[in-house]
């Protein structure tokens, strides 16, 4: 396996609601993709493995559970989208396996996560990936195709403009300051951020110098997820990154830093498909679960239903007609 981009989930947990694996990336035929990319780089020295690195494995697991008896996730109508998940078209979604890694060289996963998703956008598929913590966006939003300009949407609870932590640049309190060094990255919309978290004075200075629009969770809830969709410029193309804290802890528990006031499952669920309506997505990333943290499946459970509503608004928005 060694110099292998990615390889098979473990277990049942085979594939997200038992889509096909595809591991050859190079052949890849598919209108969506999902990959798990498990490690971020770690900010003391030691095994690249966090509690978080388990989380892709365990929202496949978790989604194959809810479909027990029958791949019905896939089939029964669903009232979040107003009828089956792929809406009876012929959508070809797969699961691309886990990212690979080399406990020799922290940065290597990061190289491997880079290539794979460079060789899934260059397939034209949009991407959906697993984390894994907030670091993982960095190798996935310098594959993004740089032939128009990006808008950047991310939900989180924190703004993760550090330039370095203990000298790592590209760790997870740090991927919308990485972001902003990328010139095919243009407007950036942060929703969500509350408490105190990875933000110093001086980070919050340098994105309102860069001129990324900063929406407090309470401005959010006042103006309501409406007003916050206007603010988000028309047209796309658009990337989104979903920090699992930037929802309400009362819905996603299992994280490491739970804050009161995030996103409830309405807003977020009106923010996915409005951004879907705006323009097209070119892909999305779930990160920061912490399983070991999870209170009963509620985390999971509401992990599952946000890539379906994403998978679902992106096939009733014509993507893949």
């Amino acid at each position: 396996m060694t110099g292998a981009l990615t390889e098979a989930p473990p277990g049942y947990s085979n594939s997200f609601l038992g889509f096909p694996l595809a591991l050859d990336l190079d052949t890849l035929d598919a209108d969506i993709a999902i990959l798990g990319v498990p490690y971020g780089l770690p900010y003391v020295t030691g095994d690249l493995a966090n509690d978080q690195s388990r989380a892709p494995d365990a929202i496949r697991q978790n989604a194959q559970d809810a479909a027990w008896e029958e791949p019905r996730t896939r089939v029964h109508f669903d009232w979040d989208l107003g009828g089956p998940l792929l809406g009876n078209r012929p959508v070809k979604v797969v699961d691309c396996g886990n990212v690979t890694s080399d406990p020799f060289d922290p940065h290597e996963h990061y190289r491997r996560a880079e290539a794979a998703a460079g060789k899934i956008f260059q397939a034209g598929a949009t991407l959906i990936t697993l984390g894994g913590d907030h670091g993982i966006p960095i190798p996935i939003m310098r594959a993004l195709p740089k032939h128009e300009t990006i808008t950047l949407v991310q939900v989180d609870a924190h703004m993760d403009w550090r330039d370095d932590v203990n000298g790592v640049r590209e760790g997870y309190s740090s991927p919308m300051r990485r972001a902003s060094e990328m010139d095919w990255i243009g407007d950036m919309v942060q929703i969500g951020l509350r408490g105190v978290g990875s933000a110093r004075t001086a980070d919050v200075d340098a994105a309102r110098a860069h001129g990324a629009k900063l929406i407090s969770a309470y401005e959010m809830h006042d103006m309501g997820m409406d007003a916050v969709l206007e603010q988000i410029p028309d047209g796309g193309p658009y990337y989104l990154t979903v920090d699992a804290d930037g929802l309400d802890p009362t819905i996603m528990p299992a994280v490491n830093a739970p804050t009161p006031g995030g996103l409830t499952w309405i807003q977020i669920h009106k923010l996915i498909h409005g951004l879907v309506k705006k323009g097209r997505v070119v892909g999305m990333d779930l990160v920061e679960i912490s399983p070991a943290f999870e209170t009963g499946s509620k985390t999971l459970v509401h992990a599952e239903r946000l890539l379906c509503n994403f998978i679902g608004a992106t096939v009733r928005a014509g993507y893949y007609d």
